[in-house]
C-alpha cells in the first residue's frame, strides 16, 4: 500500500512541476559588443577606462601621443609660409609708375593753361592786325605756339595712356607669376586639413554608451593601429537569445510582442515586455546549455529579442519567453 501511495505522490510532483512551466522557451540574455581599437600608433599617455564602468557615446576616454603627427602640421604649416614669401608684389613698380602718371597728368594740366593763354594772345594779335597795329609775323608767331602746346599736349596725353597700360601690365605680371606660386598653396592647406582629421584618431573615445567589459590596454603601452584597447557593450537595449521547436516556429514572426519572464528570488517572477527581432532561417542541433520546452528536440531554430533594460538586466542572466 505504501509503495502505491508513494508512486501517486511522484506523479502528481511530476504532473505539477510539469504545469509550473507556463513558458514556451528560455535563454540568456546577450548585448551587442563593440571592441574599441587604436586608430594611431604610438603610446598610450592617457587611459581612464576601468572594467565595469559606465561611460558615454563619444567620452574622451584617454590619447596616444599625438607628438609625431604634430610636428607632421608644423612642417607642413612652414611649408605654407614659405609659399607666402616666395609671392611677389607689384606695389614698389606701381608705386613708380603712379608717380609718373600723376606728374604727366599736372604738366598736361600746365600745358592746357599755357594754351588758353596764347590762344587769347592770338585772338588780341589778329584784332591788332586788323587795326594795323601789330605786324603779320607776330600772328604767325602766336599761331605756332599754340600748335607747339597742342603737340606737346597731344603726346603728354599719349604718354599718359601709356603709363595706364604700363600700370595695368605691370598687375598682371605679377598676378600671372604668383598665381604658379599660390597654385602650391590650396593642396598645402589640404595637407593640414588631413593631418587635423588624423590628430583625431589619437583621441580615444567612446563609441556608444555602455558599459566596459574588458580592458586589454594600459597606459605606458605601445598602440598600433587595430590593436584593441578595451571592449564595451550597450547596456539600454538587451537581447535574449532562445531556441525554439519546429513546431513552435508557425507561432512566431518578428516584430511581435512577446512576453519575457525574469526571475525575482524567492520563487517570484516578474513580466517585461519584449520584441522578436531575428528569427534564423536555418535549423541547428540543439546547444547543451539550451533548454526547450519539448526536452525531445534535436533541432531549434535560434531567435533573438529586444528587451528594454531598466537596469536589472545583466549579460549571462537567464529568463523564460512566452509567445
Amino acid at each position: 500500500m505504501k509503495k502505491y501511495i508513494f508512486l501517486i505522490t511522484a506523479l502528481m510532483l511530476f504532473s505539477c512541476r510539469n504545469a509550473d512551466r507556463h513558458y514556451d522557451a528560455s535563454g540568456t540574455f546577450e548585448a551587442d559588443e563593440v571592441m574599441v581599437s587604436a586608430k594611431a600608433n604610438g603610446t598610450i599617455t592617457r587611459l581612464n577606462v576601468e572594467e565595469g564602468q559606465e561611460l558615454t557615446q563619444n567620452q574622451n576616454v584617454g590619447e596616444i601621443d599625438p607628438k609625431t603627427v604634430e610636428l607632421q602640421k608644423e612642417q607642413v604649416i612652414a611649408s605654407l609660409d614659405a609659399i607666402g614669401q616666395k609671392t611677389n608684389s607689384a606695389i614698389p613698380q606701381i608705386q613708380v609708375l603712379q608717380s609718373q602718371y600723376h606728374s604727366q597728368n599736372a604738366s598736361i594740366s600746365v600745358l592746357k593753361e599755357q594754351l588758353q593763354n596764347a590762344v587769347r594772345e592770338r585772338n588780341r594779335t589778329a584784332n591788332l592786325v586788323r587795326e594795323d597795329a601789330a605786324t603779320r609775323k607776330q600772328l604767325d608767331d602766336t599761331n605756332g605756339l599754340i600748335d607747339v602746346i597742342q603737340k606737346q599736349i597731344l603726346a603728354a596725353q599719349t604718354q599718359l595712356k601709356t603709363l595706364t597700360q604700363q600700370i595695368s601690365a605691370a598687375k598682371e605680371n605679377v598676378a600671372i607669376q604668383n598665381r604658379a606660386v599660390l597654385s602650391e598653396r590650396k593642396p598645402t592647406e589640404k595637407k593640414v586639413e588631413q593631418i587635423d582629421e588624423l590628430l583625431k584618431n589619437n583621441t580615444i573615445v567612446s563609441p556608444i554608451s555602455g558599459m566596459v567589459l574588458t580592458k586589454y590596454s594600459s597606459e605606458g603601452e605601445f598602440a598600433t593601429v587595430g590593436k584593441p584597447i578595451f571592449k564595451m557593450a550597450g547596456l539600454d537595449l538587451m537581447t535574449l537569445k532562445i531556441f525554439i521547436t519546429g513546431d513552435q516556429l508557425p507561432k512566431i514572426k518578428t516584430g511581435q510582442q512577446v512576453k519575457v519572464l525574469l526571475d525575482k528570488g524567492d520563487g517570484k517572477t516578474s513580466e517585461v515586455p519584449g520584441t522578436v527581432y531575428w528569427i534564423s532561417s536555418k535549423a541547428e542541433f540543439t546547444p547543451k546549455t539550451i533548454q526547450t520546452k519539448n526536452e525531445r528536440a534535436n533541432l531549434v531554430y535560434a531567435v533573438k529579442i529586444h528587451v528594454k533594460n531598466d537596469g536589472y538586466l545583466k549579460i549571462g542572466m537567464y529568463a523564460d519567453v512566452k509567445f
